[in-house]
């Protein structure tokens, strides 16, 4: 018997082989819970080699490897940008669970365009990376906790944020505003839902070895950013997805309304 039995919960962004999304649904899934998987219906010409070569299905995938753990996954196409198709997620999820008690907000614009000088940062590609990350975070918890209010059972809602969340950098206006942005939110959320006793709290990674940091490499500039890290590396997405889980354990319900570092100490800001 899992601590999370019985439970469902849907993981946004989370057909990608190397990321965040993927290893919170698993680990989700050890502790018990059945899984809705969500991602953007990628190309296959666009996957990483990695990908390619073990013939990934993105959240295909990630649903199949849930499945090998004994737990139920249902995969669905979202854009999180869109209410309508946010709707037909969730009730997708309760037609084919008959609930829905856990939220991971995990979906964001792919890295790269915005990381620009202010002047150099294209307004279409601005509103991109606010539209998934901040008003996708809004649809897709509006959408969730109707079904989490209505069956009186609480509920647990983690938001991916970020370091850049916490300290602002050059030539990273979108995705520190954004991230911010989510900081704000999830303070917001969880006054707001905390009396229903849904649990609200965010994560903010520091630099983690998944597909989005493959701009960087993995060579000197991958050392360097390690070296700025007390602990000496970077972090992996099996440790965030790890605490993500955790946080919709019972062992974390008195953890409300917290936006919290997991970066080997690069950034300790509260």
């Amino acid at each position: 018997m899992g601590e999370l039995d019985g439970k469902v919960a849907i993981v946004t962004g989370a057909g990608r082989l190397r990321g965040i999304g993927r290893t919170a649904a698993l680990h989700l899934a050890e502790l018990g819970a059945d899984l809705v998987v969500t991602g953007t219906g990628r190309n296959p010409d666009s996957y990483p080699d990695d990908e390619k070569a073990v013939g990934w299905r993105d959240v295909e995938s990630t649903a199949d490897e849930v499945r090998e753990k004994g737990r139920r996954a249902l995969t669905l196409i979202v854009d999180v940008t869109s209410q309508e198709q946010v709707r037909n997620m969730v009730d997708s999820a309760l037609e084919e669970f008959g609930r829905v008690d856990i939220l991971i907000n995990n979906a964001a614009y792919q890295i790269g365009a915005d990381r620009v000088p202010i002047l150099d940062l294209d307004p279409d590609i601005y509103d991109r990376v606010m539209d998934i990350k901040v008003k996708g975070t809004f649809l897709c918890t509006k959408a969730a906790i109707k079904p989490m209010i209505d069956k009186g059972e609480g509920g647990k809602i983690v938001n991916i944020s970020s370091g850049a969340g916490k300290r602002g950098s050059a030539n990273m206006l979108a995705y520190n505003a954004a991230n911010f942005a989510i900081v704000g939110m999830t303070q917001s959320m969880a006054r707001e839902l905390g009396p229903h006793g849904i649990n609200v709290n965010a994560v903010c990674p520091g630099v983690v070895d998944t597909y989005r940091m493959d701009l960087h490499g993995r060579g000197e500039r991958w050392e360097q950013m390690a070296s700025n890290a007390p602990i000496g590396r970077n972090g992996t997405d099996d440790e965030v997805g790890a605490f993500c889980a955790y946080l919709c354990s019972e062992a974390a319900s008195w953890i409300h309304g917290q936006s919290i570092n997991i970066n080997g100490g690069t950034i300790m800001e509260h």
